[in-house]
């Protein structure tokens, strides 16, 4: 009986069966590897109460103009609440969505939507890298001097409608 396994083995390692299974498939490649960091932005002074309740206001009073009921979040470099406003009315499982892009947009140094078409185009691993992070428009690094200060998020109406309130209010740093 022995014997029987031992041929058995041998027969199976000369037909090439043990290599195949040590050297499985191929992995899929990463999209490439870039000859800079991409979205390598520097950090700078984190943004202030007085700068965030500007670029704030200027998002909010683009929502008001458009009758957009959003909410609005203001982050510093980390991505923790500087300052925010739910308008009147806007929808309350946004409130923690508009932190979340913020957050996204801080952390990772790039626009919400940058995940959203990372997903959209099958790569639904981005899910396993930070439970916080928002896949969805609407999050906005803030870049002053070409230095991250901060971020700005909201949320309240569809992914497009968040993305054009944040934009004016982004606009205002540069």
């Amino acid at each position: 009986m022995r014997a029987t396994f031992v041929l058995l083995l041998a027969g199976a390692m000369m037909s090439g069966g043990a290599p195949q299974a040590q050297t499985g498939a191929t992995p899929p490649p990463a999209g490439g590897t870039p000859d800079q960091m991409p979205y390598d932005v520097p950090y700078g002074v984190p943004i202030n109460l007085e700068r965030a309740r500007q670029v704030l206001a200027a998002a909010e009073a683009e929502a008001l103009k458009r009758n957009w009921k959003m909410n609005i979040a203001v982050v510093d470099t980390h991505g923790d609440l500087v300052h925010f406003v739910r308008m009147d009315g806007a929808q309350l499982a946004s409130v923690t969505i508009a932190q979340n892009k913020a957050r996204t947009a801080a952390r990772w140094r790039r626009e919400s939507r940058v995940f959203y078409n990372a997903y959209e185009t099958g790569h639904p691993y981005l899910g396993t890298l930070d439970p916080q992070l928002a896949a969805s428009p609407g999050g906005f690094p803030l870049i002053e001097g070409g230095k991250l200060i901060g971020a700005l998020g909201c949320s309240g109406g569809t992914g497009d409608q968040d993305a054009v309130i944040c934009k004016v209010g982004a606009d205002l740093i540069r």
